[in-house]
């Protein structure tokens, strides 16, 4: 009888998140903090000396989502801030990749993200209301990135990603940081959101 494949992904913390049934309590944040630090966007076809990644866009989808929805509650930015959370572990594919690879990557990405909300204090479903206010967020983020980063025209990008709100987006410059610098200002607003939720 073969032996069945490692599934699990030993993290810097000591943890052992096991990829098929994650749990909460091997979740940390500064695990994932530092994975989605060096995790590179866009496939690191950014321009700039350094890789545009995940928790830099993680950051802004973040602001976005509190512009465009000022009164939402602390777990609902905490929510925003951690949309792409699994990808601390599973990287980040873009959507072509997604759409090549079918529903087993959207299974896996759902256990992995329903393990990082009980962590820390979320629903493990988000409310249908939420989830699509941050996929807004995350596609306006996609299209200042696209444009500004990636070498898309405005033309191009509206196209893939929608017209943001000037108001919006009014202000908004990509970052592009060493990966040290991303990961302690991810890990400090995420705990800075948790002191808001109490």
């Amino acid at each position: 009888m073969a032996k069945a494949p490692r599934a699990w992904q030993r993290m810097l913390s000591g943890r052992r998140l096991d990829l098929l049934d994650p749990t909460p309590v091997d979740v940390e944040i500064e695990d994932i903090a530092h994975g989605l630090a060096f995790v590179a966007r866009w496939n690191g076809q950014t321009a700039g000396d350094y890789a545009y990644s995940v928790a830099e866009h993680s950051l802004l989808v973040e602001s976005l989502y509190t512009r465009m929805v000022p009164d939402a509650p602390a777990k609902w930015r905490l929510a925003a801030l951690l949309h792409d959370g699994p990808e601390y572990v599973i990287g980040d594919m873009i959507s072509p990749v997604k759409a090549a690879v079918g529903p087993g990557y959207g299974a896996l990405d759902d256990r992995l993200a329903a393990a990082i909300h009980i962590r820390f204090g979320l629903p493990a479903i988000l409310p249908k209301t939420v989830k699509s206010a941050i996929k807004r967020a995350d596609k306006v983020s996609a299209w200042l990135e696209a444009t500004q980063i990636a070498g898309f025209s405005e033309v191009e990008a509206t196209k893939f990603f929608g017209a943001p709100k000037s108001a919006v987006i009014e202000g908004q410059h990509i970052l592009l940081r060493p990966p040290t610098e991303v990961r302690a200002a991810f890990t400090a607003r995420h705990a800075a959101l948790m002191e808001a939720m109490g």
